[in-house]
C-alpha cells in the first residue's frame, strides 16, 4: 500500500518517522492515518529528496500546525491571510465533489500532503501547486487573490505588494499588477537553493529580468541557462520548465507571465 519494503518500514521506525501500533505478540498495526503518513514519508524521500532528519522536521512543524481536535475559534480569531490558499483549494475540491483520493489519484500528490495543504496553506511544491491548479481548471494566481480586485488600472507603490500566502519554503511572490489582467507581473524574492521542486508547464508565455542574485532556469529537461542580475529571459511556458536559486544570496526576479496562465 506504501509501496515500500517491510525492512524500509522497520527503518523508518528505527528513525522515529512512524511509530506502529504493537499488539500483545509485538506484531505491528497501521492506522489509516499511519498509512497515510508513510505516504507523505515515501513521496519526500522519491520527490523532494529529503533525507530522514529533514523529514522528520517537516513533520514535526505539519503537527504543530494542525489545530487540537475540538479546538474551535471565532471569526476574529482565524488567522484568515495563512490559510486563504488552502481554503480555496478545498473549496474547489467540494465544489467539483471529489475526495481528496480523487485528487491525489488525478495529480499523484499523497492525500497526506493534500490534506496539510488544505488545514495549513503550506507543504506543496509550486510544480504540485500547478497541477492542482489544472485539475480544477484554474490558475496559481488565481487561487493565491491575485484576482480578487476589478478595476481599470493598477497602480501599487514600492513596498506595498501584496504578498501571496506562503507555501514553498524559501519563495515569496508579491503581485505587481492587481486584478483580473492579461498579464500576471510578480516579484520573485527567492532564499538560496529554493526552486520549483520540479518541471512544470502550462499555455502561454514568460518574461522574467533579474534584479539580484543568480537564477537557474532549466527547460526541455536538458537545456540549462544561468542568469545573473541584469539579466532577462523569455520562453513560451508550454515548455516543461523549472528554476532554482543557484547563488549564495537571495535572487530578486520580475517574473511576467501572458495570458494569465500562471
Amino acid at each position: 500500500m506504501t509501496g515500500v519494503s517491510a525492512s524500509t518500514l522497520r527503518l523508518w521506525e528505527a528513525q522515529g518517522l512512524v511509530e506502529p501500533i504493537r499488539t500483545a505478540s509485538g506484531q505491528r498495526l497501521y492506522s489509516r492515518e499511519q498509512l497515510d503518513r508513510l505516504q507523505e514519508i515515501a513521496w519526500l524521500r522519491r520527490e523532494r529528496g529529503l533525507n530522514p532528519p529533514a523529514i522528520a522536521e517537516r513533520m514535526r512543524r505539519e503537527d504543530a500546525c494542525d489545530p487540537p481536535t475540538g479546538a474551535s475559534k471565532g471569526a476574529a480569531e482565524m488567522p484568515v491571510r495563512e490559510v486563504t490558499v488552502g481554503l480555496k483549494m478545498r473549496r474547489l475540491r467540494q465544489t467539483a465533489r471529489e475526495t481528496l483520493e480523487d485528487v491525489s489519484r488525478a495529480t499523484s500528490i499523497p492525500v497526506s500532503v493534500l490534506s496539510t495543504f488544505e488545514r495549513t496553506s503550506i507543504g506543496l511544491s509550486f510544480k504540485a501547486l500547478h497541477e492542482l491548479a489544472r485539475h480544477f481548471g484554474t490558475t496559481v494566481a488565481a487561487i493565491s487573490g491575485q484576482e480578487d480586485y476589478d478595476q481599470r488600472e493598477s497602480l501599487v507603490r514600492s513596498g506595498e505588494w501584496t504578498t501571496w500566502p506562503p507555501t514553498s519554503p524559501g519563495v515569496s511572490v508579491q503581485a505587481l499588477a492587481r486584478g483580473p489582467t492579461l498579464m500576471e507581473c510578480h516579484r520573485f524574492e527567492l532564499a538560496p537553493g529554493a526552486s520549483s521542486e520540479g518541471t512544470y508547464e502550462h499555455e502561454g508565455e514568460e518574461f522574467l529580468h533579474i534584479l539580484s542574485g543568480r537564477l537557474e532556469i532549466v527547460l526541455d529537461g536538458d537545456r540549462f541557462f544561468v542568469l545573473e542580475a541584469g539579466d532577462s529571459f523569455y520562453f513560451e511556458s508550454r515548455r516543461p520548465h523549472a528554476w532554482r536559486n543557484v547563488g549564495e544570496q537571495e535572487a530578486v526576479v520580475i517574473w511576467i507571465n501572458t495570458p494569465s496562465t500562471f
